[in-house]
């Protein structure tokens, strides 16, 4: 589950950036689910949200997860996500990895395996 300001918004990205299923919609809560796989993700409206930040630093709010997903082209990829409304980190670790930030800021890779 991923907390932000606004599930429903940050459900709208995600629903964007993989193209998975609303199974649940409701005020504060939205889960989607990946078309006849496993795969969940759910949102929470959390009042007091404050977006982590990438890399982290002492003192401030840290990263408590991060998604990662393997895609088969990077650039490709990269340029749809930004399309769906992510932003490209400004620290970039690795050169098969792309780091991105949802809209609520919570860091997320894509990568491709080599």
């Amino acid at each position: 589950m991923l907390d932000s300001l606004a599930a429903r918004e940050l459900a709208g990205f995600y629903l964007r950036l993989l193209d998975w299923e609303v199974i649940q919609d409701e005020k504060d809560w939205v889960q989607l689910a990946e078309p006849g796989g496993p795969g969940r993700l759910s949102f929470q409206t959390e009042s007091s949200y404050e977006p982590p930040l990438w890399p982290g630093r002492p003192g401030r709010q840290q990263m408590s997860l991060h998604l990662d997903f393997e895609v088969d082209h990077l650039e490709h990829s990269l340029t749809h996500a930004l399309a769906a409304g992510a932003t490209l980190a400004p620290f970039q670790p690795q050169d098969d990895v792309r780091v991105c930030l949802d809209p609520a800021g919570h860091p997320f890779c894509l990568w491709v395996r080599t």
